[in-house]
């Protein structure tokens, strides 16, 4: 493998499908590689979680390229940092589809980042695989056909929350999410399917991201009155969160809830994340045979167990495999066609690629952070999982009957 330390670079994972022996094993032709493109925040408050995307992604491609490549082609990633910017993002996207040939996008971090590249995807011919883009409308109102969600959508992981939200006695709730796209459009879940489960929403407020001092916000959260408080929060800006709830001793009063608990959060915070409960898009502690070929890996590779955006991501990486596979072709509208009610099992196990919006299915957990004896750090016990039915909205929808 051959990697380049700065920011922006491309990467050539090699394998044995780079070149094809001819004349007795004493010349080689080369293959032309698969080109995939990843714009991908790796500075900003999003960083981190475009770093644990990066690795997932190339962890894959790492796999694909031992055992052969892709349709006897190897993967080649082309990598650029987009700092988490929108602006950035579309013109590094457009740049590779130019310059490199890219006609497969993955490793996006934000939604709104996602929303400005999908009207551009017709013009470039190009398929993009979100692997963490969690705003609603890009499988509803914003849907464009060359793009597919493999992952958990913000309101599925809301709405695994507030399912689990319907059994507990906690009556009264207020919000806190990053002032955008996603911030947003979570929280407008959060407060229709609170208020379908007999809850009381009492508002919420949005902080820009980047926020480093959020006192102002938890003095509001307290004074609300609320039993409960639900965080779209991510990055930086969550752990500053946590950080400084746990210091105003804010969860002595509120149970801290989450659409997703990531584990990046708990090792940066540690104990401030004990007690957090909210919707994991990925536990590596799920126990199917996928998923544990993939942590063995995983582990034996990076001493450590994945973490939830690395898994997440990973398994866009596996369904935009097949579909390559079945397709037989990198070519956008085979890809499409390959992509529309796909079944993989993968990581999280059974994930139906939706023909009609373009989301994939898959089941729902909850986690709750827990100390465990022996572990240097707290970490995510699943608490509840939901079937992709009562997970998955109906198609291009945001919303839920029952």
């Amino acid at each position: 493998m051959t990697t380049h330390s700065s920011v922006p670079r491309r990467i050539l994972l090699q394998s044995a499908a780079a070149a094809s022996l001819v004349g007795g094993g004493r010349s080689a032709v080369a293959v032309d590689p698969i080109k995939i493109g990843m714009p991908v925040t790796l500075t900003g408050a999003l960083g981190s979680i475009g770093t644990q995307m990066r690795q997932a992604c190339e962890f894959w491609a790492k796999q694909v390229n031992a055992k052969g490549g892709l349709l006897g082609r190897p993967v080649e990633l082309i990598i650029e940092d987009t700092a988490g910017n929108p602006s950035n993002t579309v013109r590094k996207a457009q740049e590779m589809v130019e310059r490199n040939g890219v006609r497969l996008l993955t490793c996006i971090v934000a939604s709104n980042e996602a929303l400005a590249v999908a009207p551009k995807l017709a013009e470039w011919d190009a398929i993009f695989v979100s692997g963490d883009n969690g705003d609603g409308r890009l499988t509803g109102e914003s849907l464009v056909p060359n793009f597919f969600r493999p992952n958990t959508s913000g309101p599925m992981g809301t709405r695994a929350v507030t399912l689990w939200l319907r059994d507990s006695p906690m009556k009264k709730f207020y919000g806190i999410g990053m002032d955008y796209a996603w911030g947003h459009n979570s929280m407008d879940v959060f407060e229709r399917e609170a208020k379908r489960a007999g809850k009381e929403f009492l508002g919420a407020v949005f902080s820009p991201t980047g926020t480093k001092d959020f006192s102002t916000y938890i003095t509001k959260i307290r004074q609300s009155g609320a039993e409960g408080c639900y965080l779209v929060l991510a990055g930086d800006d969550n752990n500053a969160f946590l950080s400084q709830a746990n210091q105003y001793r804010l969860g002595d009063k509120v149970q801290l809830l989450t659409e997703q608990v990531d584990e990046g959060s708990i090792n940066a915070v540690g104990d401030a994340a004990v007690g957090l409960v909210g919707g994991s898009r990925y536990p590596a502690t799920l126990d199917n045979p996928a998923n544990k070929a993939f942590v063995a890996s995983w582990q034996k590779e990076y001493g450590r167990l994945p973490q939830m955006f690395e898994g997440d991501q990973y398994q866009s990486c596996v369904v935009l495999q097949a579909a390559i596979e079945k397709a037989g072709s990198i070519e956008a509208a085979k890809v499409r066609a390959a992509m529309e009610g796909l079944v993989v099992d993968s990581v999280k196990g059974r994930v139906e690629m939706r023909a009609c919006d373009h989301q994939g299915e898959q089941a729902g957990f909850v986690v709750k952070v827990v100390k465990k004896a022996g572990m240097e750090r707290p970490v995510p016990e699943v608490i509840a999982t939901y079937p992709a039915k009562r997970i998955t909205p109906a198609c291009n929808k945001m919303s839920y009957d029952d």
